[in-house]
């Protein structure tokens, strides 16, 4: 029934019980020990009046003197001014010399309460007592009537005080706790309120079913999520990573990621950067543990504070997978129809020889594709040997010949020598850039029948790519900034990512590029991959 109701009545009832609890155990111990230490109060007030009557000269020579009107006459002074219940005073044997009621003078004090006072007569002690007489229930001091110069005990005093006093004190007392008490329990239940009403408002208004819902349902959305998602509060520590971020990055699963420091974990992790400006920073391509990933990373706010950051990223790789595929189909329709149009022309070229009886030339036509074909997949085959290049190559002729321009690959070329750890993906994907570059630059400049020269080397430590164009050329000034990210000299949107992916894979890899102007015209772009990488890769 409990679990139905509203998580702020729930928590005003627990708060609010917990609090009347508290207080009522603080009002009975306070009301206890206000109890015990009055009727101790009490005891220790009719203990020093017994001993003071007791070592009262009049008193001691009355009771040698066995005087007991004046004993009596003396004992109803001391009672009055001590607001006292009764005085009464005996002798060495406990016999009554002085009692609030003269009808009990001459008897035993042990009419009383039994207590014939041995402790004070025969020990010599004074001490407290709870006893019912004929004045009713009183506490009780007895002290025994001492003479100074020899010691000797000659009487008793037994002072009382009425418990009804005692009680009408601590009902008096009782009053003001229990209205302090009350005023706890209702300032308690108001505090309950306030504190129910903040939590609520703190969590949204969410009720703790739907609370743990959201945080099962986060849970699953995390671990479904194919991204990698990493969150570091304010402090830099890791507060969550799902399970794709330990597979993108290649991190042990048997070592948790929570509580860890994000630089502990990924020491070239810029999420401090975002933590420290507060600015997002979105489809950001770096690398990490040797890997090149796109980022996502969003600082989280509360208010005007920021209180962490969430990061997501995935392989490189992996988002141009897609866009691989679709680009090998263009390509290979590329080609197919590039082939089809050029081979179109030639059919039809040899059937018009063919025609008006020009056999010799058709033949001559004929051999000459034949073996401009034939010759580059020769070289190919001998000079690189991996087919991916070789058929990056290939395709690149191809989209030469289609633009009406050609692709003349240097015959001494050689490109067999490659690391095994040299991505081919990537290299394919530089290689790719600098020759779809330069043919856009010399069919912008030489127009139909440029050229583009290509040279490869792997002799040494390094792998040596040479891509010579016909085109316009590049200033001095633009040769550093053509690399950065969105900077093209070509017209449209997604232009200047080009070159920026080339840099990123020379700089991860340890490689370099330079750009010159040739004095005939056009721009060289020179392509240096150590076989050996300059970087350490991390696994």
């Amino acid at each position: 029934m409990l679990r139905k109701t509203k998580l702020k009545t729930r928590m005003i009832l627990t708060l609010g019980l917990l609090g009347a609890l508290q207080t009522m155990l603080i009002g009975g111990f306070a009301g206890y020990y206000l109890s015990d230490s009055l009727y101790d109060e009490i005891g220790q007030r009719a203990l020093m009046v017994a001993k003071t009557v007791a070592a009262t000269p009049a008193v001691i020579d009355g009771v040698r003197a066995r005087d007991v009107e004046g004993l009596n006459r003396l004992a109803k002074r001391l009672t009055d001014t001590n607001e006292a219940l009764f005085i009464v005073i005996g002798d060495h044997n406990a016999v009554r010399l002085a009692h609030p009621d003269p009808t009990r003078i001459g008897h035993s004090m042990g009419d009383d309460d039994g207590d014939f006072g041995r402790k004070a007569l025969v020990e010599g002690n004074a001490y407290v007592a709870l006893a019912r007489g004929s004045l009713g229930e009183s506490m009780r001091g007895k002290a025994p009537i001492t003479v100074p110069e020899t010691g000797e005990i000659v009487g008793i005093v037994s002072v009382g005080y009425s418990l009804e006093q005692v009680e009408t004190t601590i009902q008096r007392y009782n009053f003001v706790l229990y209205g302090v008490v009350g005023l706890m329990l209702l300032v308690t239940i108001l505090s309950a309120i306030v504190i129910a009403g903040r939590f609520k408002q703190a969590i949204f208004g969410l009720e703790p079913e739907e609370i743990a819902r959201l945080f099962r349902e986060r849970e699953a959305t995390l671990q479904s999520v194919r991204e990698g998602i990493i969150a570091v509060n304010r402090d830099g520590i890791i507060t969550t990573a799902n399970r794709a971020a330990y597979e993108t990055l290649d991190l042990p699963t048997n070592n948790p990621l929570a509580g860890r420091p994000i630089l502990e974990v990924l020491p070239e992790s810029s999420l401090m950067s975002v933590l420290e400006s507060g600015h997002p920073d979105f489809d950001r391509e770096i690398w990490l543990r040797g890997r090149q990933m796109v980022v996502n990373r969003l600082p989280v706010r509360q208010g005007d504070e920021i209180i962490g950051v969430v990061a997501s990223f995935r392989l490189r790789n992996e988002l141009d997978q897609v866009s691989r595929q679709l680009t090998r189909i263009q390509q290979y329709a590329d080609t197919l129809r590039s082939q089809t149009h050029e081979y179109s022309n030639k059919l039809h070229t040899i059937a018009g020889l063919i025609q008006i009886g020009a056999t010799e030339e058709a033949l001559n036509l004929i051999g000459s594709e034949v073996s401009d074909h034939q010759a580059l997949i020769h070289l190919l085959l001998e000079a690189v040997p991996d087919p991916v290049i070789a058929g990056c190559l290939l395709g690149k002729y191809n989209r030469a010949r289609e633009m009406g321009l050609r692709l003349d690959i240097d015959p001494d070329s050689q490109m067999a020598d490659l690391p095994a750890a040299l991505p081919r993906d990537q290299l394919v994907s530089v290689l790719g850039n600098l020759i779809e570059n330069a043919l856009d630059a010399t069919r912008l400049e030489a127009g139909a029948g440029g050229r583009v020269q290509l040279s490869m080397t792997d002799l040494g430590q390094e792998l040596i790519f040479e891509v010579q164009d016909q085109g316009p050329g590049i200033p001095e000034s633009e040769r550093q900034r053509i690399f950065e990210k969105g900077v093209s000299s070509k017209e449209g949107e997604a232009r200047g990512y080009g070159l920026h992916l080339v840099q990123q894979f020379l700089v991860y890899w340890g490689g370099s590029v330079t750009v010159d102007n040739i004095p005939e015209g056009g721009s060289r772009f020179t392509l240096y991959l150590p076989k050996k990488p300059k970087r350490r890769f991390e696994h």
